[in-house]
């Protein structure tokens, strides 16, 4: 396991107590760099969605208990936030939440000549993920070649 995978698993284990007893629900974590400097973060929601308070008592808490487990080598900033409306699909629930919805996917080679799809999401398992198209086309996608996978939104 690479030092940002265990650093992401171990903020998850230490981070799933609080959010359980807030009912709230952790989205994902990710140890990034950015213009030089790390970030751990925590990415958290609730149904009608989360606020700058929950993530300000979330973050809170947090702090303090990596302050005493001190398990991250590099100086780095810890944040809590909101998934946003563009989050990617990555984990088993966030399928189920968004059957039945439209997801865009964009690929990472051309199919016929287009990177970008739009459709409602029929069916997924481990290895691919299905959308039914507006003319009523099932189109199946093998995860490797999805670069990414979110709700479609209009604006």
């Amino acid at each position: 396991m690479s030092k940002r995978e265990t650093y992401e698993a171990r903020t998850e284990e230490l981070i799933t107590p609080i959010l359980e007893r807030m009912h709230f629900e952790l989205v994902d974590v990710e140890y990034v760099k950015e213009g030089g400097t790390w970030y751990l973060r925590a990415y958290i929601d609730k149904e009608g969605g989360i606020t700058v308070n929950d993530c300000e008592a979330v973050a809170r808490e947090m702090n303090e208990i990596l302050d005493r487990e001190d398990f991250v080598e590099d100086s780095y900033v810890f944040e809590v936030s909101s998934p946003g409306l563009g989050r990617p699909l990555k984990k088993e629930k966030d399928y189920v939440r968004s059957m039945g919805k439209e997801i865009e996917i964009r690929t990472y080679r051309a199919i016929n000549r287009e990177k970008e799809f739009y459709g409602i999401l029929s069916a997924y398992d481990e290895s691919t993920v299905t959308i039914e198209t507006e003319n009523g086309e099932k189109m199946t996608f093998e995860k490797p070649d999805i670069a990414l996978i979110r709700l479609a939104f209009d604006f």
